[in-house]
Protein backbone atom coordinates (compact mmCIF):
# COMPACT_ATOMS: atom_id res chain seq x y z
CA UNK A 1 0.00 0.00 0.00
CA UNK A 2 1.52 3.41 -0.64
CA UNK A 3 0.70 6.57 1.55
CA UNK A 4 1.44 10.10 1.12
CA UNK A 5 4.63 10.62 -0.93
CA UNK A 6 6.81 8.54 0.32
CA UNK A 7 5.61 5.58 2.58
CA UNK A 8 5.16 1.97 0.72
CA UNK A 9 4.22 -0.92 3.03
CA UNK A 10 3.19 -4.07 2.37
CA UNK A 11 -0.07 -4.75 2.35
CA UNK A 12 0.16 -8.37 4.05
CA UNK A 13 2.00 -6.07 6.84
CA UNK A 14 -0.33 -3.51 7.00
CA UNK A 15 -2.93 -5.37 7.40
CA UNK A 16 -1.37 -8.39 10.34
CA UNK A 17 -0.78 -5.00 12.39
CA UNK A 18 -3.68 -3.11 12.61
CA UNK A 19 -5.43 -2.47 15.69
CA UNK A 20 -8.46 -0.53 14.51
CA UNK A 21 -9.73 1.68 11.29
CA UNK A 22 -6.55 2.16 8.86
CA UNK A 23 -4.55 4.74 11.61
CA UNK A 24 -2.42 5.05 8.26
CA UNK A 25 -4.99 6.03 5.80
CA UNK A 26 -6.32 7.93 8.55
CA UNK A 27 -2.64 10.03 9.61
CA UNK A 28 -2.52 10.52 5.72
CA UNK A 29 -5.40 12.48 5.97
CA UNK A 30 -4.61 14.41 8.98
CA UNK A 31 -1.07 15.16 8.45
CA UNK A 32 -2.44 16.57 5.32
CA UNK A 33 -3.75 19.63 7.95
CA UNK A 34 -0.43 20.83 9.42
CA UNK A 35 2.99 21.10 7.78
CA UNK A 36 6.04 18.45 9.22
CA UNK A 37 9.12 20.10 8.65
CA UNK A 38 12.06 17.18 7.73
CA UNK A 39 13.77 15.63 11.02
CA UNK A 40 11.03 16.74 13.42
CA UNK A 41 11.29 15.28 16.53
CA UNK A 42 7.64 13.48 16.96
CA UNK A 43 5.87 12.01 19.69
CA UNK A 44 3.65 9.28 18.25
CA UNK A 45 1.76 8.74 21.67
CA UNK A 46 -0.84 5.07 21.66
CA UNK A 47 1.17 3.71 18.85
CA UNK A 48 -0.01 0.65 18.65
CA UNK A 49 1.90 -1.77 16.64
CA UNK A 50 3.74 1.12 15.47
CA UNK A 51 2.39 1.37 11.67
CA UNK A 52 1.82 5.10 12.47
CA UNK A 53 5.23 5.72 14.07
CA UNK A 54 6.64 4.04 10.89
CA UNK A 55 4.62 5.66 8.27
CA UNK A 56 6.06 9.59 10.06
CA UNK A 57 9.92 8.15 10.37
CA UNK A 58 9.33 7.47 6.80
CA UNK A 59 7.18 10.05 4.94
CA UNK A 60 8.95 12.99 6.93
CA UNK A 61 12.80 11.52 7.69
CA UNK A 62 11.74 11.91 11.14
CA UNK A 63 12.49 10.70 14.29
CA UNK A 64 9.57 9.12 16.17
CA UNK A 65 9.29 8.58 19.79
CA UNK A 66 6.87 5.27 19.25
CA UNK A 67 5.28 5.33 23.06
CA UNK A 68 2.46 2.84 24.16
CA UNK A 69 0.87 1.15 27.44
CA UNK A 70 -0.33 -2.13 26.08
CA UNK A 71 1.74 -2.96 22.84
CA UNK A 72 5.83 -4.12 24.25
CA UNK A 73 8.16 -1.82 23.52
CA UNK A 74 10.53 -4.95 22.56
CA UNK A 75 8.06 -5.99 19.96
CA UNK A 76 7.75 -2.77 18.41
CA UNK A 77 11.24 -2.87 18.19
CA UNK A 78 11.44 -5.91 16.62
CA UNK A 79 9.26 -4.26 13.77
CA UNK A 80 11.36 -1.13 13.48
CA UNK A 81 14.51 -3.23 13.06
CA UNK A 82 12.71 -5.99 10.20
CA UNK A 83 12.16 -2.30 8.24
CA UNK A 84 15.77 -1.43 9.07
CA UNK A 85 14.12 2.07 10.72
CA UNK A 86 15.30 1.09 14.59
CA UNK A 87 17.61 4.06 14.52
CA UNK A 88 14.90 6.76 13.70
CA UNK A 89 12.00 5.19 15.89
CA UNK A 90 12.34 5.15 19.61
CA UNK A 91 10.39 2.58 21.04
CA UNK A 92 8.95 3.07 24.75
CA UNK A 93 6.43 1.51 27.47
CA UNK A 94 4.77 4.56 29.16
CA UNK A 95 1.36 5.50 30.69
CA UNK A 96 0.36 9.07 29.15
CA UNK A 97 0.56 10.08 32.51
CA UNK A 98 3.63 10.29 33.29
CA UNK A 99 5.66 10.52 30.08
CA UNK A 100 8.98 10.55 30.83
CA UNK A 101 10.28 13.53 28.60
CA UNK A 102 11.39 16.73 28.96
CA UNK A 103 9.21 19.92 28.59
CA UNK A 104 9.53 22.00 25.08
CA UNK A 105 11.00 18.51 23.81
CA UNK A 106 8.92 17.64 20.64
CA UNK A 107 7.63 19.75 17.18
CA UNK A 108 4.52 17.60 16.80
CA UNK A 109 2.82 15.18 19.03
CA UNK A 110 0.38 12.43 16.88
CA UNK A 111 -1.93 10.59 18.72
CA UNK A 112 -4.33 7.88 16.44
CA UNK A 113 -7.28 6.13 17.94
CA UNK A 114 -5.77 6.28 21.62
CA UNK A 115 -6.33 9.79 22.68
CA UNK A 116 -10.27 8.84 24.34
CA UNK A 117 -8.96 6.59 26.17
CA UNK A 118 -6.51 8.39 28.28
CA UNK A 119 -7.14 12.49 27.16
CA UNK A 120 -10.97 12.94 27.61
CA UNK A 121 -10.22 15.24 30.95
CA UNK A 122 -10.78 19.18 30.64
CA UNK A 123 -7.03 19.33 32.28
CA UNK A 124 -5.24 16.65 30.78
CA UNK A 125 -4.14 18.39 27.08
CA UNK A 126 -2.41 21.49 29.55
CA UNK A 127 -1.31 19.25 31.97
CA UNK A 128 0.81 16.14 30.03
CA UNK A 129 0.75 16.72 26.46
CA UNK A 130 1.30 20.45 25.47
CA UNK A 131 4.12 21.57 28.36
CA UNK A 132 6.03 18.29 25.97
CA UNK A 133 5.49 20.42 22.79
CA UNK A 134 8.37 23.72 21.53
CA UNK A 135 6.60 26.82 21.07
CA UNK A 136 4.50 26.86 18.07
CA UNK A 137 4.72 23.05 17.89
CA UNK A 138 1.42 21.15 17.05
CA UNK A 139 -0.79 18.82 18.39
CA UNK A 140 -2.67 16.53 15.90
CA UNK A 141 -5.69 13.93 17.33
CA UNK A 142 -7.83 11.76 15.18
CA UNK A 143 -10.46 9.42 17.45
CA UNK A 144 -13.62 7.64 16.64
CA UNK A 145 -16.55 9.32 17.48
CA UNK A 146 -20.41 10.48 16.66
CA UNK A 147 -21.84 12.31 14.21
CA UNK A 148 -22.84 16.10 14.20
CA UNK A 149 -25.88 16.08 16.46
CA UNK A 150 -25.72 13.07 18.09
CA UNK A 151 -24.63 11.65 21.98
CA UNK A 152 -24.32 8.63 23.32
CA UNK A 153 -27.61 8.28 24.56
CA UNK A 154 -28.87 8.08 20.47
CA UNK A 155 -27.27 4.73 19.80
CA UNK A 156 -29.19 2.00 19.53
CA UNK A 157 -28.80 -0.68 22.08
CA UNK A 158 -28.46 -3.79 19.33
CA UNK A 159 -24.92 -1.58 19.27
CA UNK A 160 -24.05 -1.96 22.84
CA UNK A 161 -23.86 -5.46 23.16
CA UNK A 162 -20.98 -5.72 20.58
CA UNK A 163 -18.84 -3.71 23.93
CA UNK A 164 -18.64 -6.53 26.17
CA UNK A 165 -19.06 -4.04 29.08
CA UNK A 166 -16.16 -1.48 28.23
CA UNK A 167 -16.56 1.77 28.86
CA UNK A 168 -17.10 2.99 25.23
CA UNK A 169 -17.58 6.51 25.68
CA UNK A 170 -17.92 8.16 21.77
CA UNK A 171 -18.67 12.07 21.62
CA UNK A 172 -19.41 14.33 18.35
CA UNK A 173 -16.78 16.91 17.33
CA UNK A 174 -18.39 19.38 19.34
CA UNK A 175 -17.67 17.58 22.15
CA UNK A 176 -14.32 17.36 21.62
CA UNK A 177 -14.22 21.57 20.33
CA UNK A 178 -15.65 22.51 23.94
CA UNK A 179 -13.27 19.74 26.03
CA UNK A 180 -10.14 21.52 24.28
CA UNK A 181 -11.67 25.14 24.56
CA UNK A 182 -10.38 24.97 28.12
CA UNK A 183 -6.81 24.39 27.29
CA UNK A 184 -4.87 27.78 27.65
CA UNK A 185 -1.46 26.68 26.11
CA UNK A 186 -3.15 26.05 22.23
CA UNK A 187 -5.21 27.39 20.06
CA UNK A 188 -6.99 25.43 17.18
CA UNK A 189 -5.87 24.88 13.92
CA UNK A 190 -8.43 22.54 12.80
CA UNK A 191 -10.96 20.28 13.66
CA UNK A 192 -13.18 18.18 10.93
CA UNK A 193 -14.70 14.59 10.48
CA UNK A 194 -12.17 12.39 8.45
CA UNK A 195 -13.22 11.73 4.70
CA UNK A 196 -11.46 8.84 4.84
CA UNK A 197 -14.31 7.39 7.48
CA UNK A 198 -15.53 4.94 5.24
CA UNK A 199 -12.29 3.74 3.75
CA UNK A 200 -10.31 3.76 7.07
CA UNK A 201 -13.24 1.21 7.99
CA UNK A 202 -13.20 -1.04 4.98
CA UNK A 203 -9.75 -2.28 5.57
CA UNK A 204 -10.10 -2.86 9.06
CA UNK A 205 -13.43 -4.93 8.27
CA UNK A 206 -11.17 -6.95 5.45
CA UNK A 207 -8.83 -8.17 8.07
CA UNK A 208 -7.99 -11.59 9.45
CA UNK A 209 -8.09 -10.22 13.04
CA UNK A 210 -10.90 -11.53 15.13
CA UNK A 211 -11.46 -8.33 16.46
CA UNK A 212 -12.12 -7.12 12.86
CA UNK A 213 -14.16 -10.20 12.74
CA UNK A 214 -16.58 -9.13 15.51
CA UNK A 215 -17.13 -5.62 14.26
CA UNK A 216 -18.62 -6.26 10.61
CA UNK A 217 -21.81 -7.58 12.44
CA UNK A 218 -21.37 -4.23 14.58
CA UNK A 219 -20.79 -1.96 10.89
CA UNK A 220 -23.60 -3.80 9.08
CA UNK A 221 -26.18 -2.63 12.21
CA UNK A 222 -24.34 0.99 12.39
CA UNK A 223 -25.15 1.45 8.48
CA UNK A 224 -23.40 5.01 8.38
CA UNK A 225 -25.64 6.20 10.28
CA UNK A 226 -23.70 7.02 13.91
CA UNK A 227 -20.02 7.06 13.60
CA UNK A 228 -17.44 9.21 12.68
CA UNK A 229 -13.41 9.55 12.81
CA UNK A 230 -12.96 12.97 14.16
CA UNK A 231 -9.33 15.18 13.27
CA UNK A 232 -8.24 17.43 15.92
CA UNK A 233 -5.27 19.73 15.29
CA UNK A 234 -3.98 22.10 17.35
CA UNK A 235 -1.17 24.69 17.97
CA UNK A 236 0.76 25.29 21.05
CA UNK A 237 0.68 28.98 21.38
CA UNK A 238 3.39 29.86 24.85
Amino acid sequence: MEYGKNTYLDDTFVLANLMGPDCLRILDELSGHFPIAPGARILDLGCGRGLTSIYLAKEYASQVFAVDLWIDASENLERFAMLGMDDRIIPLHADAHSLPFAQRYFDVVVSIDSYQYFGAKQDFLDTHIAPLVKPDGVIAISVPGLQKGLDQSMLPGELTRFWGGADIDFHPLQWWERLFSHSQMTVREATFSHRCHRKAWQTWLGCDNPYAKQDVEMMEIEAGRYFDTIGLVYRVNR
